[in-house]
């Protein structure tokens, strides 16, 4: 990769992340109802009508008293530095909290890519171009798998294998068993997307010449498939796994209510009812990062897969 190519997707994740917490600080910001009043009745506990003495200290401890430019800039200041300030509702810095509820979601999202990966890999492989019974039944598959609801699958597969097979704890647990049905709940849609692409491109690799050569070599179907095809045709699903991370994460939000599962879905959801705008930031701007940092990984996979990107 030139220099020139490092220079404008380095531009290029600066702007991604600049317009997502612009985006977040003005929708939070301009929602009607006022942020003193709120932080002081979620600290009450109470829903009234608060005077303007009592509004008074809140105002100027954030600064809620400056203009609207003026805060935005404090605020793009403050992510300059590093610091993604603190939370209205729990009173903790925003990388904190952050940090001690991301790991679950980095384990679900992964594990979800990994199962999205070989789902999608090994019905590309067991069904592309094997008859047209198991070639529509796997293509099938993959459109059906694609349009499933995160939230409508979840259910599905709890009530299924935790509650009537028992195969599997119900909700609640970190551990391995308890990781599979969430993955498989964010993993299965994304299987059929990545399937999708990755089929098509597979079914055109096989009609190529250097495919026939292989098997005039004497090489099997199997070896065909998996050391030529494969690799020529996982290169759009690679591509589509860049965009997959963001929208594992975002889709994390739903998986994790519907296992009552630790992670930053549940802070997300709390943090923006409440109207915590440090915090709803903070996380956005953590998918944008994760977003930003994906498709980085994605040209470096690219060149990986497919040695002549290097030099594009």
């Amino acid at each position: 990769m030139s220099a020139r190519g490092v220079a404008v997707r380095l531009l290029g994740a600066i702007g991604v992340l600049w317009a997502a917490a612009t985006f977040t600080f003005f929708v939070q910001t301009l929602l009607p109802g006022d942020r003193a009043t709120l932080i002081l009745n979620q600290e009450s506990g109470q829903t009234i009508k608060r005077t303007a003495s009592e509004l008074a200290p809140i105002n100027a401890k954030y600064g809620f008293d400056d203009s609207i430019v003026g805060q935005y800039l404090h605020y793009l200041g403050g992510l300059a530095r590093g610091d993604l300030g603190s939370s209205y509702q729990l009173h903790e810095p925003v990388a904190r909290i952050i940090g001690d509820q991301i790991g679950p979601t980095i384990v679900l999202t992964v594990t979800a890519l990994l199962f999205a990966w070989a789902i999608s890999l090994v019905l590309t492989i067991a069904t592309a171009k094997r008859g047209r019974v198991r070639s529509t039944l796997g293509s099938g598959f993959e459109t059906i798998a694609a349009g499933l609801p995160h939230y409508w699958l979840g259910v599905v597969l709890l009530v299924v294998f935790a509650i009537d097979l028992k195969w599997f704890p119900v909700e609640g647990e970190t551990s391995l068993s308890g990781l599979v049905l969430p993955a498989l709940t964010l993993g299965i849609p994304l299987a059929g997307f990545i399937g999708q692409v990755t089929r098509d491109e597979f079914e055109k690799v096989l009609d190529q010449p250097f495919v026939t050569s292989a098997r005039a070599r004497g090489m099997g179907d199997l070896g065909v498939r998996t050391r030529h095809a494969l690799r020529h045709a996982v290169l759009p699903g690679i591509t589509l796994s860049g965009w997959a991370l963001g929208a594992l994460f975002s889709g994390a939000v739903i998986v994790e209510s519907v296992f009552a599962r630790p992670g930053i879905g549940q802070v997300l959801v709390s943090a923006a009812n409440a109207r915590d705008i440090p915090l709803v930031s903070g996380v956005v701007m953590l998918l944008a990062f994760v977003y930003v940092v994906a498709n980085l990984l994605v040209d470096l996979a690219y060149t990986v897969v497919d040695p002549r990107m290097r030099t594009a």
